[in-house]
């Protein structure tokens, strides 16, 4: 899409530092909030349903519900603000949007399983020193990169999607905490969820601009529309939430465990190098430049320094949002400015816990016709970045014994009953043994493969077909 000339020059269009005039540079912010808002509220409820919280409207957890999705817009903003106006060698100093991270997600989903409120100091333990780890990788980002090509990176995120996708189809079918229940799967839950995915699709491949940027946002509101139509909606929460609350520090304590801290800081290594990608992608599609050293070191501090500040609050990891990349390189407007607009809206959210009540009131199934969408695209994003690789024997063999092996320990934990439970706890997200084997597997086998053995791959496919 061209860019919108009446907003500045080509040249101007192109600068970071560049302030494009208020009315037009406050709707571009908000459209940036617009197109990730979904995404960076998910994880939060996510943690909660998987922790069992209760989501109805007498639940003792409602509180804390709120606080978590409270914080994921409150932090969300507050890491933006450190990319976008940067504070010293912090931050990028670009268009950058920070959000909560579904990377961590299957990291967390196993520390808090079925705990309740008592599992989140563990957690938040984690995010703090992950977060800390996370802006130390700064100093080095630029020597490490070549241990993580296209064939980790890929299989890392193609990994991130699968541990995600049974969410998904759970909450559509009515919630993780409803299994066994009457009307679980029911063709009620599956009509709301189906909606949303339909819309979705919908105004992804046949609307242009900003429709098709929010896709996934407009799909739960039609799926919103048709739950409250069908009488599933409650507005009893809204009424119970405060008009306004700031964050609380240390609000659930602070517990460090070796299991927790381990895999938040492995997640911070593939979660840094991700926003290398993500700085890089700016740079290219809005300036039309490489990014800078300093630009990616800045980037990377601010990532790691955001998480840590909202694990302190209660908050979850953050991450640079990739749907906003495409987002600038779609308005061709590369202002860091109008990023700090949309990121003051997010700051200013998070100060209403009614807007967090509001997002409550989400059927669980309105949810997971979303997230069926998203963690469908985690997984697509993943195999597109494996689209890269030079498939001989050698990365096929890589490929096949990571993912056989991280996959199958997540999909039977029972498989490593007997060893000590951090360990255990560790190996059965399927992410990390996956992650570890591909990266250690990279750098010890050989590179050189005779063309020989890579025909012999590829008459083995034509053999079979």
């Amino acid at each position: 899409m061209a860019a919108d000339t009446s907003i500045g020059t080509a040249e101007q269009l192109r600068d970071p530092n560049y302030t494009p005039p208020l009315h037009k540079a406050i709707p571009l912010g908000i459209q940036h909030v617009l197109a990730m808002f979904v995404s960076n509220v998910t994880p939060a409820i996510i943690i909660a349903g998987a922790a069992g919280f209760g989501f109805g409207s007498n639940s003792p957890d409602f509180p804390e519900l709120i606080y978590l999705i409270q914080m994921s817009m409150f932090f969300a903003g507050i890491a933006t603000l450190l990319q976008t106006i940067g504070l010293g060698p912090i931050g990028a100093k670009l268009p950058i949007v920070q959000g909560t991270s579904f990377a961590f997600v299957p990291i967390m989903i196993p520390l808090v399983a079925g705990k309740g409120v008592e599992a989140l100091p563990v957690l938040f333990g984690g995010v703090i020193v992950g977060g800390v780890f996370h802006a130390l990788i700064g100093i080095f980002i630029g020597r490490i990169r070549f241990a993580l090509p296209p064939l980790v990176t890929g299989l890392i995120v193609t990994m991130i999607g699968l541990a995600l996708v049974k969410v998904g189809i759970q909450y559509a079918a009515g919630g993780v905490p409803a299994i066994g229940t009457p009307d679980y799967g029911s063709l009620l839950n599956w009509s709301v969820a189906v909606v949303v995915i339909l819309v979705t699709l919908g105004l992804k491949f046949f609307a242009k601009g900003m429709l098709s940027v929010s896709a996934v946002l407009l799909g739960l509101l039609a799926g919103y529309i048709v739950a409250y139509a069908l009488g599933m909606v409650s507005f009893a929460n809204v009424g119970r939430a405060a008009d306004f609350a700031i964050p609380e520090p240390l609000r659930y304590g602070v517990e460090f465990s070796v299991a927790a801290i381990v895999g938040f800081c492995l997640m911070a290594f593939v979660s840094a190098v991700e926003t290398v990608g993500d700085v890089s992608g700016i740079t290219k599609g809005g300036a039309g430049r490489e990014a800078t050293d300093k630009e990616i070191t800045g980037a990377t501090y601010a990532d790691g320094l955001g998480s840590a500040v909202a694990g302190v609050f209660g908050g979850l990891p953050n991450t640079s949002f990739s749907q906003n990349v495409g987002l600038i390189a779609m308005t061709g407007v590369m202002s860091r400015h109008v990023v700090t607009i949309g990121a003051l809206f997010l700051i200013a959210a998070g100060l209403v816990p009614k807007v967090g009540a509001v997002i409550s009131t989400i059927p669980i199934e309105v949810l997971g016709g979303g997230v069926i969408v998203m963690f469908g695209m985690v997984v697509a994003a993943g195999v597109s970045m494996l689209s890269d690789v030079n498939w001989n024997r050698r990365n096929m063999v890589i490929f096949a014994v990571a993912l056989s092996i991280g996959l199958g320990l997540q999909l039977e934990p029972g498989a490593l009953q007997h060893l000590p439970d951090t360990l255990r706890l560790l190996a059965t997200t399927g992410l990390l043994p996956a992650a570890l084997i591909a990266i250690v597997l990279n750098l010890v086998l050989p590179e050189e493969l005779s063309d020989e053995q890579t025909d012999e791959i590829s008459g083995g496919h034509a053999g079979h077909d």
